[in-house]
């Protein structure tokens, strides 16, 4: 599967779009790639469908075109736009409390969150205070029911602290509440009944039919779990932000995938915000959905998606330990997280660098995964790809 020691690459390009594949394949010949794909649609037709390298760290298992990998933080974006369908059809509002749909999330000083406040992170609950174990993270029922018993760690609306996990389970939440169907559920009866030209192959609990597609997560540095906080700390050792920053990440333990990654257990378990496994085509289709260059009807109208994609709140926030920006659940793209040149540009990074993103004025939906996973969002690999695409546009 390797030849002169670059991986090789499968798919197709159209022509006018060779660089993409250049980038595709320079990121195995020089920046570290393990395993990938990439797909780009312009107003709903493919211009690249690639794919290649390895599905294991140890290279035994050749990356397929339908090879499903966690994509970490993506998924808070498709999340929001779930949560976005749901207003279209009237069935929410924005500055609606949380808590109409879901009484239980009163509680702990969250009765003013709204749906737009725990969209852009902004509903006070970042992380879990009650102690958990993994075997709570793997029931949707125990998770949502400690979110909502949480207390606010500040009052909703005045401050944006990024949900890095919690998201999944509050904004999903608020799915189960409305649909009366968990996320995964929801997100199925949605796109299939879309009458789209492929199944979207993107999945929020992977099912056992799906699983021996899915490629193993390759931590890096090889060895180390790549996450900013040590597992070893005693929270109660921890005050204020610190606090919060630790338990985001690690109540329960694996919240972050760390330590369950790559097992049976964490690809079936429902996090929306952190282990939805998808395909760069899933990705691509889903955000080409969403602008409305596939299927029926847009998933998330024009008007509303114009505001979802705007800023909504900007602040310095010690989750991401920097400035953020957020709309409603999409990151516009930004100076720091630059999607197109187009200033309506907007997405969602994963952790490692997995992407998905579209440009609604140019028509194109953007969706990379890759399983060679580096600390935060930050990555050569996506950026080469993102900028020879914008330059063959």
């Amino acid at each position: 599967m390797q030849e002169g020691g670059i991986a090789s690459i499968g798919g197709t390009v159209a022509p006018g779009f060779e660089p993409v594949r250049d980038a595709f394949s320079a990121n195995f010949a020089e920046r570290g790639e393990v395993g990938a794909a990439v797909c780009v649609r312009v107003r709903g037709e493919v211009v690249v469908d690639l794919w290649g390298g390895w599905a294991d760290e140890a290279r035994t298992q050749p990356w397929r075109d339908d090879t499903l990998v966690n994509v970490y933080s993506v998924g808070k974006g498709i999340a929001a736009a779930l949560v976005l369908q749901l207003v279209d059809e009237g069935r929410l509002t924005l500055d609606q409390p949380v808590a109409d749909v879901w009484p239980e999330f009163a509680a702990g000083g969250k009765a003013g969150a709204t749906v737009a406040h725990a969209l852009s992170h902004q509903a006070g609950v970042p992380a879990i205070r009650e102690p958990l174990t993994d075997d709570d993270l793997w029931d949707w029922d125990r998770m949502t029911a400690a979110v909502a018993a949480t207390e606010a760690w500040y009052e909703p609306g005045s401050r944006l602290i990024y949900h890095t996990n919690t998201y999944g389970h509050l904004v999903g939440g608020l799915i189960h509440r409305v649909t009366g169907r968990r996320p995964g559920e929801h997100l199925r009866a949605v796109v299939d009944t879309r009458d789209l030209e492929r199944p979207v192959d993107y999945w929020i609990g992977v099912p056992d039919a799906e699983l021996h597609r899915c490629a193993d997560v390759v931590w890096a540095p090889r060895g180390q779990s790549g996450d900013v906080l040590s597992t070893s700390v005693d929270p109660a050792t921890l005050e204020g932000d610190a606090r919060l920053l630790w338990l985001a990440y690690f109540n329960p333990p694996g919240y972050s995938s760390v330590g369950v990654v790559n097992t049976t257990a964490w690809r079936q378990t429902q996090v929306p915000s952190t282990n939805s496994h998808a395909s760069a085509r899933g990705v691509c289709d889903l955000y080409a959905a969403i602008l409305g260059d596939l299927g029926p009807a847009p998933l998330v109208s024009p008007t509303l998606l114009a505001e979802a994609t705007r800023p909504w709140v900007s602040g310095e926030c010690p989750v991401l330990g920097e400035v953020g920006t957020f709309g409603l659940g999409f990151i516009p793209t930004n100076p720091r997280r630059s999607f197109f040149a187009n200033p309506r540009s907007f997405g969602h990074f994963g952790t490692g660098g997995a992407v998905g993103c579209a440009d609604p004025d140019a028509g194109v939906a953007f969706g990379y995964v890759m399983n060679h996973v580096i600390p935060r969002w930050q990555s050569s690999r996506n950026r080469a790809l993102l900028d020879t695409l914008a330059a063959c546009l």
